[in-house]
Formats: C-alpha cells, structure tokens, sequence
C-alpha cells in the first residue's frame, strides 16, 4: 500500500497529506489554456484565496501556459506554507499556435521537470504526474522508458513521488515495477465511470485518485437529472457533482479550476455538502 485514506484528507507518503478537495490551476491561464490570463489581479487573489480556505493541493503543469501558471503560483504564494503541496505533470509541449503536442523522450521529460522548478522556485518538486494518452483517453503501450526517467530524477532527488496521468490499469501495474505510484490522475464523473476498477484498486492500494473534468462529457438527459437533484439540495450543478465524487470513494481527491474567488468559494463549499441516499441514487442511475 503507496498511503493511507481518511475523512478529509490523504496521506499519499510519509511526510505528504493532502486536503481530498483540492485547487486546479489550469484555468487561470488565457483562452484554451494558452498566453497570459484575461485578469492577472484575480487570477493571484484566486490562488491566495485558495491557500486562505485551506487548500493544501494545487495541481499545475509548466505547459499550462506555458509557463504563465507556474509563474503565477510563484508569484502568489512563494514562499510557499509548509503544508501545500504542489502536483505538476510532464510529457507535454505547446506549440506555437497552442497545440499540445507529446513530448515524451528522456531530454525532454528532464527538461521539462527543470521548468518546473525554475518557475515554480522549488528545489524539489512534491509530486509529477507522467501524462501519457491521448486527447480521447488513455492509449495504453509501454511507459517504462519514459517512467524510468523519472524515477532517476526521483533518485537524484529532484522529485519526491511520482503519479501517472491518463492511464491504464495496466500501465499503473508497469509502472510500479519501476517506483512507487502515490496517485493517479484519470477522467471520472457521474457520466464517465470507465476507471470503476481502477479507482477501486486505487482506494484498496491507498493510491490518491484525482478525478478531472467533473463536468466533462454529460449528454442533456444527464446534465438534466443533475441539475433537478442539485436543486432538490439547493445547491449548484457542480457542487452536487463534486460531493458526488468525494461520496464515490475515499480514494478521491478533486482539483476543480477557476479563474474567479467566487466560483472558487462554490467549489470548496462542496467538501461539506453531503448528498442523501436519494439523490446519490438518482445520479448513479443518470
């Protein structure tokens, strides 16, 4: 068993909790995740707003941007609290017309973990995910090169844990032949329930499951029974998506974006909104 999982929050390792309702910084970058935000100002406030509510994980990556979250972060929080913990993740570049595009060979991962830290100012970094995949889900194929490199840079002590990202069942197996695995980070909601099992085997293994695009996919015959459920409870479509999750397994931890303290405020609200039987039986079924 990788770490251990309780109530609120999610011992990943020794010496790393994290609280399960974490931050998401994608969004704070400009249009489809690329150049500077639409307002620097909130994007800061939204991060400091972050720590102040007590968010201990914010996940990032130097290709969000790129570059211009990682700055932000460091810009907002640097020195950081001793009890946030910082998840970046590897594996892809950006164009120069904001395509993403793998970048998956050993000089490249090394580099970008490099960017990583210069940006963020850290001399080590808490937790990287490797990103492998496609835009339509995980592929599956070998990691093992690709994870080696980073479980050298973990050696060297550049990186103290490693995670994966859009990946398969057996690609975690792999994987852990090489390091340990302290989370993954896969598409789950109430309309996508491939990873089932996966997530199953995460909880039992004490693997943090970060569950992304908790709104992502719905068809309107789902987004309509979320919307009636949520305001049976009198809360928001994506409050009661998010206490959905957190409800789904103690293996969960959340990292919803935004680029407003307002709607950030929502979101955290969400790890103290408890759904009733009736409801999460509704949206099982949805």
């Amino acid at each position: 068993m990788t770490g251990s999982i309780s109530g609120g929050v999610t011992t990943l390792a020794p010496g790393l909790t994290i609280g399960r309702m974490g931050y998401g910084a994608m969004q704070l970058a400009g249009p489809n995740v690329f150049g500077p935000p639409k307002d620097r100002d909130e994007a800061v406030a939204v991060l400091r707003t972050a720590v102040e509510l007590g968010v201990t994980h914010i996940d990032t990556s130097d290709f969000y941007g790129p570059a211009v979250v990682n700055e932000l972060i460091k810009e907002a929080l640097h020195p950081y609290p001793e009890d946030l913990h910082i998840v970046t993740k590897v594996g892809a570049r950006r164009g120069a017309d904001g395509s993403w595009n793998p970048s998956l060979e050993p000089e490249s991962l090394r580099q970008q973990v490099k960017d990583n830290l210069q940006r963020l100012g850290l001399d080590a970094l808490d937790v990287v995910n490797l990103r492998l995949g496609g835009v339509e889900g995980p592929t599956g194929g070998p990691l093992s090169e690709e994870f080696g490199v980073l479980a050298e840079l973990r050696e060297q002590g550049l990186i103290r844990h490693l995670g994966l990202s859009n990946v398969t069942a057996e690609q975690l197996t792999e994987a852990q032949a090489i390091a340990p695995v302290v989370t993954i980070q896969n598409l789950y909601n109430i309309a996508h329930r491939a990873d089932d099992a996966l997530l199953d085997r995460c909880a039992a293994e004490g693997i943090a499951y970060a569950a992304f695009f908790p709104l992502g996919g719905f068809t309107p015959l789902q987004s309509a029974t979320l919307d009636a459920v949520a305001a049976r409870i009198g809360a928001t479509p994506q409050q009661t998506a998010l206490a959905w999750l957190l409800q789904r397994s103690p293996a969960i931890v959340l990292i919803p974006g935004t680029s407003s303290v307002a709607h950030l405020r929502e979101n955290i609200a969400a790890a103290d909104l408890v759904l009733p039987p009736d409801a999460v039986a509704e949206l099982n079924a949805a």
